[in-house]
């Protein structure tokens, strides 16, 4: 069983560096690179103002975050939930580097680089030269995005566990192997059912039999005259 973490962030602002903070944490579980229906989410009070650029990206003032938890508060739930798995994300470095500050006012050890997966990296690789955003990439793939109308953490790790899906290969609708399907453990199948198989003997004609008969007699002592005269006769 491989386990993952889709996991998105929303800021005050682009540079922690410069006292931006996040606001808001999603991630959804994968199993095998399948979402399991489990999910975290947190609105945070980022304990300071959210610039008009900042909210015209992901709807979110300073006023609607007023009474939710600090950072602090929501870090025990949230490492929990990561635990020791790779955690996938959209311009991870940028995500990354928001927690590393979020965790160090904290105290807590930062989450390794070696558990980061850059869905953005991957994208470009895959599809060098073109535009790679998580919007450009939901339509490239035909993933539904009517319901996205601003950054909100939580839609944006269901679309991204699609595209990260479509980045490992994809799958296919209605098309899987079946373990054991009639006594066949590799018999197709699809999510309808099993695919009937007709059998087609192959029966020679008694002219494809003579053909045979005359290119076996040419052959200097043919196998298949032995195994004729030891096989035993039809009761």
């Amino acid at each position: 069983m491989s386990r993952a973490l889709i996991l998105d962030t929303e800021t005050t602002g682009l540079d922690p560096a410069t006292g931006d903070r996040v606001l808001e944490v999603a991630a959804i579980e994968v199993v095998n690179l399948m979402p399991t229906g489990k999910f975290f989410h947190r609105l945070i009070n980022p304990e300071r103002d959210v610039p008009p650029e900042a909210s015209k990206v992901h709807g979110f003032t300073a006023s609607m975050l007023a009474d939710k938890p600090l950072f602090a508060a929501i870090l025990p739930e949230l490492l929990e939930f990561l635990g020791d798995d790779p955690v996938i994300a959209h311009n991870a470095p940028f995500d990354f580097n928001f927690l590393d500050h979020e965790f160090d006012r904290c105290g807590a050890p930062r989450i390794a680089r070696t558990r980061m997966v850059d869905t953005l990296a991957m994208a470009k690789k895959r599809f060098p030269g073109l535009p790679n955003s998580l919007d450009a990439l939901c339509r490239r793939f035909n993933i539904d995005l009517s319901a996205r109308t601003t950054h909100n953490a939580l839609l944006d790790v269901q679309l991204l566990g699609q595209v990260y899906l479509e980045l490992m290969g994809g799958k296919q609708p209605g098309l899987a192997l079946a373990t054991t399907i009639g006594g066949n453990r590799n018999s197709l199948a699809t999510e309808a059912g099993p695919i009937a198989r007709t059998p087609r003997p192959i029966i020679p004609t008694p002219e494809d039999l003579e053909r045979h008969a005359a290119f076996v007699a040419k052959l200097k002592d043919p196998v298949w005259a032995t195994l004729e005269d030891a096989a035993p006769a039809a009761s």
